[in-house]
C-alpha cells in the first residue's frame, strides 16, 4: 500500500495520541471528520495501523527493573522456536532477533534482581539456549 502526504500526517498525530478523535485530527490535517474516518479505517484494514494501545509507566506496575538479555543458542534455532519460547514468559516484553555474536535480544521487566535471576533462570532452561547475557538498563535517554 503506498502511503500519501495525508496517511503520513494522519499517522504521525495517531503515534503521538492514538486516542485523537476524528473530528480534532480532521480539523488539524484539513478534512472532514468522515473523510478522515475513512483513511483512518482503510490504514487499519490495509495493515499500516496494527493495534492501539496505551503505554503504561512500569514503575507504577512495580516493574522496577528492566534488563535486555541476549541469547546464545546451541545450534540453529528458528526464530518461531524462539518466539514460543519467550510468549510463555510475561516477563518478556520484546524479543528480536539480531544479527553478531547473540541469536536473540529480550527485553525483560521484573520487579527486583531477585526476580530477575528467577525469570533469567527459567530463561536458560529452555532446551536450546546455551547460555545468557545480561545488561540492566540504568536510565533510558
Amino acid at each position: 500500500m503506498r502511503l500519501d502526504q495525508l496517511d503520513h500526517k494522519i499517522l504521525a498525530r495517531l503515534i503521538d495520541n492514538g486516542r485523537e478523535s476524528y473530528a480534532a485530527l480532521g480539523h488539524a490535517i484539513g478534512l472532514s471528520t468522515a473523510a478522515t474516518k475513512r483513511r483512518v479505517d482503510r490504514l487499519r484494514n490495509e495493515g499500516v495501523i496494527r493495534r492501539y494501545t496505551t503505554e503504561v509507566e512500569p514503575a507504577a506496575l512495580g516493574w522496577t527493573i528492566e534488563a535486555f538479555v541476549e541469547l546464545y543458542c546451541e545450534g540453529q534455532v528458528p526464530p518461531a522456536r524462539m518466539r514460543e519460547m519467550v510468549a510463555s514468559i510475561p516477563e518478556v516484553v520484546d524479543a528480536y532477533t539480531v544479527t553478531g555474536e547473540a541469536d536473540g535480544i529480550l527485553l525483560v521487566r521484573c520487579s527486583d534482581a531477585t526476580h530477575l535471576e528467577r525469570v533469567l533462570g527459567v530463561i536458560r532452561t529452555y532446551p536450546g539456549v546455551n547460555r545468557t547475557r545480561s545488561s540492566i538498563v540504568l536510565s533510558h535517554l
